[in-house]
């Protein structure tokens, strides 16, 4: 995975938006962030429940793992793009993005 196909993934999302979160670019849904992008590091940073942050590191714990303080904790995880498969991410993009949306928009990709 590269940056610029994790930016283009989060902004198919419904309701999607990109805004500045200190230094790095942010994706939202509701106000709320469901993405961050570190591209000096190449990595990503989505929130997940606490299961499926545990099924996801489970998987493949050196490419998804908790970041590793208070946040992480409270299911901020982060993904190595360069180490992960689009399928991968897109999968645990869309847990995270559904944990932000409001249920009618989140309603429509935990089916699909």
């Amino acid at each position: 995975m590269t940056l610029q196909e994790a930016r283009s993934i989060a902004l198919t999302f419904e309701e999607a938006t990109e805004m500045p979160h200190f230094e790095k670019p942010s994706f939202r849904v509701n106000k709320k962030i469901f993405l961050t992008l570190d591209e000096k590091l190449k990595r990503a940073c989505v929130s997940l429940h606490e299961a499926d942050q545990h099924a996801f590191h489970s998987m493949m714990p050196d490419v998804i793992y908790p970041v590793p303080n208070k946040w992480g904790q409270q299911g901020w995880t982060l993904i190595e793009l360069v180490k992960t498969k689009k399928s991968l991410f897109l999968d645990a993009l869309t847990c995270s993005y559904c944990k932000a949306a409001p249920k009618r928009l989140s309603e429509k990709y935990q089916n699909g």
